[in-house]
């Protein structure tokens, strides 16, 4: 049964409430065959993960709901959009991460492909989570920064990342999202994380650059209350049981910590 909007939302904000961490792993349908999904389904069920996000800044392949349907029959994680653009909308997803790229000027990406869509949105019965979305610097361009046309923010300016998820929030933006981009050579700092997490009230994911487990853990540390994994798991699937121990690991000290204060 597919999740409402208040229960996807909702179960985030718990999470966040209680101190714990999640893992979404991030698929682009464009580097996924059937046998690389299977196998990489098959893994998470002996790591299971919290999310499964899907898409990717192009999209080329035409087979994106094929492979929502593929994840639905074999697993209950949850599976959210991560659009690009109001062509990438397809597939029995459970929501939508609705995406405003806040650090950029691009009206397009601000507003204009969510005019496009917003037809087919509420058509869709496809659950909505309003996300600012913060592209920052990771030492290489990036397939994100290209396509939107944006300049990424610099990576050791967290007082801008800050200011900007501010004024996301105040607009009334329930998510922030901050990303290296799809392949990015350094993740996002923990000065840039923390800035962010003491600025918003809401539920912040990080990705890009979380190939490694003291990565994934710096970034918990910082304030990221989702963490994402996409390029290195594709080409590592085994680093999956990795990322699940650490965000377990982290949960679990946390909430030791909590029993004794």
């Amino acid at each position: 049964m597919r999740l409402t909007l208040l229960s996807l939302y909702d179960a985030l904000r718990a999470r966040q409430q209680h101190g714990r961490k999640a893992l979404a792993v991030l698929l682009d349908p464009d580097n996924l065959d059937e046998t690389s999904l299977l196998h990489l389904l098959g893994l998470s069920e002996a790591h299971p993960v919290d999310y499964f996000f899907v898409g990717g800044s192009l999209v080329l392949s035409s087979h994106q709901a094929a492979l929502i349907t593929l994840i639905k029959a074999h697993s209950d994680v949850p599976v959210l959009l991560f659009p690009s653009h109001s062509m990438h909308l397809d597939g029995p997803a459970d929501g939508l991460l609705l995406l405003s790229l806040i650090s950029g000027r691009n009206p397009d990406f601000l507003i204009g492909q969510h005019v496009v869509a917003a037809p087919r949105l509420k058509a869709s019965g496809l659950q909505l989570l309003s996300t600012g979305y913060m592209l920052v610097d990771s030492g290489r361009p990036t397939t994100a920064s290209y396509m939107s046309g944006t300049a990424p923010m610099p990576h050791n300016k967290p007082g801008i990342a800050a200011c900007t998820a501010l004024a996301g929030e105040q607009l009334g933006l329930k998510l922030m999202y901050l990303d290296g981009g799809s392949g990015a050579q350094n993740p996002v700092s923990g000065a840039m994380i923390a800035a962010v997490r003491e600025a918003v009230s809401a539920p912040l994911i990080v990705g890009g650059g979380l190939n490694s487990g003291e990565r994934l853990y710096a970034a918990l540390a910082a304030g990221a209350d989702v963490v994402v994994v996409g390029n290195h798991i594709e080409a590592n699937p085994e680093f999956l049981a990795e990322a699940v121990g650490v965000v377990a690991s982290f949960n679990q000290v946390a909430a030791s910590q909590r029993v004794f204060q």
